[in-house]
């Protein structure tokens, strides 16, 4: 369980894509890797990291142990493959969708239709707690209350808006997610953050329900800097940023003086997510693009909830 409540916005482009095929008892679990850095899908299967083969094998350990306890056990193994529509361990929650995925594949698969909480619940199991709120489109909190699962704040017909990830580093980064929170806990930051978050957490909320893009904008900027303040504090320290961090930010500040509507925020990344609503996005956009440290823009929006597609194989 987390130290704190999050609230995320599922995406719509940047997606992971998932197929599990059956092999039959006895067999052995395959994994197959499909991402390359930039997020384009190659021809052909990459050798997949040797650490995501033994996460993604772990993980389906569980969803078999899982499937015994419902009295419908499944001892078989699967051909895994599996790629993002965006750049991998890059600050984009390649973690959160990939593991929704798998288990939703794996799931169905095995013949289970998973709602929602039971999807957001296995998902967690694998390790990525913010797998949990990948199980719902929309914006969902995690966890909820005692329970592992998440619980869906607004769906993504309530308030469309837009997420503009500029990508400033195409590869993963140097250090892990999950290496981030075991070091955060060294910082002298901490526990004044742990302190403040249940309040900006409520922020967020009430701005989503209520509508107000000024006060989620100042609220969303607030964390995403204060995340990076307890990695920067940490001991050792870790530095996410790059110049190209420090650049996109300075243009969100930029449009904003200009009175465009746009706010910035970051994942265990460099890359940053700039939002904004549906009305400002192709001149923010296009003011990120002219960047000389942004590659590319990925032009993402508020998204549905995953979806299993029978007979589907990559």
């Amino acid at each position: 369980m987390p130290f704190n409540r999050s609230l995320s916005m599922t995406l719509d482009a940047c997606r992971s894509v998932c197929s599990a095929s059956p092999l039959g008892d006895g067999s052995e679990d395959e994994v197959w890797w499909l991402d390359v850095p930039g997020g384009e899908r190659p021809a052909e299967p990459a050798p997949p990291p040797p650490a995501f083969v033994e996460r993604t094998k772990r993980h389906l350990d569980r969803l078999r142990d899982w499937s015994r306890r419902t009295g419908a056990p499944y001892e078989g193994g699967f051909r895994i493959a599996t790629y993002n529509t965006f750049p991998t361990a890059a600050g984009i929650a390649s973690s959160a969708s990939g593991f929704t995925a798998l288990t939703l594949a794996v799931a169905s698969s095995m013949g289970f239709d998973l709602a929602p909480r039971t999807l957001s619940d296995l998902s967690r199991s694998s390790g990525s707690g913010s797998a949990a709120r990948s199980a719902w489109g929309g914006y969902v909190e995690w966890p909820d209350g005692d329970s592992n699962a998440g619980v869906q704040i607004l769906d993504e017909g309530a308030w469309q808006l837009c997420d503009l990830v500029a990508v400033v580093e195409t590869g993963a980064k140097k250090v892990s997610s999950r290496d981030g929170h075991r070091r955060a806990v060294t910082s002298p930051y901490f526990a004044p953050r742990l302190a403040a978050l249940a309040g900006r957490l409520e922020r967020v909320r009430s701005a989503l329900l209520g509508r107000d893009f000024e006060a989620l904008g100042d609220a969303v900027e607030e964390e995403g800097i204060d995340l990076h303040l307890i990695a920067m504090s940490s001991r050792p320290p870790v530095y996410y940023w790059s110049p190209g961090t420090i650049e996109v930010l300075a243009a969100v500040r930029g449009l904003r003086a200009d009175g465009v509507a746009a706010y910035a925020t970051m994942d265990a990344g460099a890359n940053v997510h700039v939002i904004c609503q549906p009305v400002d996005g192709p001149q923010v956009a296009d003011r990120l693009e002219a960047l000389r440290n942004v590659e590319h823009v990925l032009r993402d929006r508020t998204g549905g909830p995953p979806v299993w597609r029978s007979g589907a194989e990559l």
